[in-house]
């Protein structure tokens, strides 16, 4: 947690620094429209203030929980030198799952690496290390020397190709000792059309990285096309599903009719009872399904133009799938939206009555090799593309009701259950449960919510730093 807070308050300092630099131009009246931009807090009024002290204040008043949106807005909106970008950029990686390659696996890739293919398309490569790495030269660095990196770069590797071997071109933009986040974002880039369009020469680059990655339990993984080529991820199998979610279905009121409209794409439609079932079915991006995802998706599907009305109406039909006498997952569903209330946007949504398994037949029907645990309570896509599966266990879990109505441990329904589990688990999900009568009662139930979502979502929402 310590840890957590002291890159929360580098964080505040370097987004201070940037507003340093940007109050030097908008005038006074421009100040709310940039902290609008920026997802900053209004500022204070002109009256006997300067530029900086009001933009100062708007980024005092801003809450830990919602630097990250903050980050991400400058990122986005204002002009950076590489330095400045690659500061914040690192700092909101590291925040998120990522695969860690040790220096030596860098350095033998490098020598491994044959740039050739890269180099028939030179001026994408030099738009992926821009983006990327600190190139020098940038107009803010005002006391930049004559030559760059990037001019190094383009004379020693573009035009005359023997000049630099890899290893010494990997050394010169700092790879070997850089955040394992950026290293990987590397090797995607590398691997990527927008890089090198060209699928055999991608491929020849994703064999020869996955050999030198896979001792580590990594790997550079098809997950889908972009464009026409195949898109490739840096991941590590067993952490995560190999793909990314293409149809989310949940808030059920009841088991939903689909069918195929196209068995070869693998599309599916709700047939009947429409209104009963929400289908989250846009593309869900590394930084997972986000709240403020769900919340565009839902305005614009329900046509709501209200930001405040069109979150009461997404709460109130979510809370509406769930069972009625299950207070346990009422209470989790509440705690969790009202703990991050002032963060909704930028944490994972929290989504009910999630289908996990769909199957046409009945239990009863399939018999022995029957899917176990179809529906789930809660589902969530996080960063890195993890899933979590929450579960609130009822008596139903572990107990069966007799003839004459006394209540029986039944072993069959716990097997089922921890089954089901296993299944999920092997297949890459995260499951977590909680027993009923844990969240039965809101006091007591929410020092245990919001300690399970500060760990399981690695920072805490707002919270004062603990003592160290």
């Amino acid at each position: 947690m310590a840890a957590q807070q002291t890159d929360l308050q580098r964080l505040r300092e370097l987004i201070d620094e940037v507003l340093a630099d940007s109050y030097q131009s908008p005038r006074h009246k421009d100040l709310p429209a940039l902290c609008d931009r920026l997802r900053l807090p209004p500022p204070p009024p002109e009256e006997g203030h300067t530029k900086h002290e009001r933009l100062t204040a708007s980024l005092q008043a801003c809450p830990d929980g919602h630097l990250t949106g903050v980050a991400e807005a400058i990122l986005d909106h204002q002009p950076l030198a590489a330095w400045e970008r690659n500061q914040i950029q690192d700092l909101l990686w590291l925040g998120h799952p990522h695969v860690e390659i040790p220096g030596r696996t860098r350095r033998e890739l490098a020598r491994d690496f044959d740039l050739s293919d890269h180099l028939e398309h030179a001026d994408r490569l030099m738009n992926l290390l821009d983006r990327l790495w600190d190139l020098g030269g940038d107009l803010r660095e005002w006391d930049a020397p004559p030559t760059c990196l990037r001019d190094d770069i383009e004379r020693h590797v573009v035009r005359f190709r023997d000049d630099w071997t890899v290893e010494r071109l990997f050394e010169e933009l700092g790879a070997f000792g850089a955040p394992h986040p950026r290293f990987g974002r590397f090797l995607e880039g590398l691997a990527s059309a927008e890089t090198i369009p060209d699928e055999q020469a991608q491929r020849r680059f994703v064999e020869m990285a996955n050999h030198h990655l896979t001792p580590l339990g990594a790997q550079l993984r098809q997950e889908g096309e972009s464009d026409g080529y195949p898109l490739f991820h840096l991941v590590q199998p067993g952490h995560s599903p190999a793909r990314r979610p293409r149809n989310v279905i949940f808030a059920t009121l009841g088991k939903p009719d689909i069918r195929f409209t196209d068995t070869l794409d693998n599309d599916i439609e709700i047939a009947e009872r429409t209104d009963q079932i929400l289908v989250y079915d846009r593309d869900i991006t590394k930084d997972g399904l986000l709240g403020r995802d769900l919340l565009t998706w839902w305005q614009e599907t329900r046509h709501v133009l209200d930001p405040q009305e069109a979150t009461r109406s997404l709460y109130a039909r979510m809370k509406a799938s769930l069972p009625p006498e299950s207070e346990g997952q009422k209470n989790l569903l509440w705690l969790y939206y009202n703990i991050h209330q002032d963060t909704l946007p930028d944490v994972p949504a929290l989504l009910p009555e999630v289908w996990v398994h769909w199957d046409h037949k009945t239990v009863r029907q399939r018999g022995v090799h029957a899917l176990q645990n179809l529906r789930m309570d809660f589902l969530m896509l996080l960063p890195g593309n993890r899933r979590v599966v929450i579960e609130v266990d009822g008596m139903q879990h572990y107990t069966r009701r007799t003839a004459d109505g006394s209540i029986q441990p039944d072993t069959t329904a716990y097997a089922a259950t921890m089954a089901g589990d296993r299944d999920l688990k092997f297949r890459g999900y995260e499951v977590f449960r909680f027993g009923h009568d844990e969240l039965r009662d809101l006091d007591t139930a929410r020092p245990l919510i919001t300690d399970f979502f500060d760990k399981l979502l690695g920072r805490p929402p707002g919270a004062p730093p603990e003592p160290a």
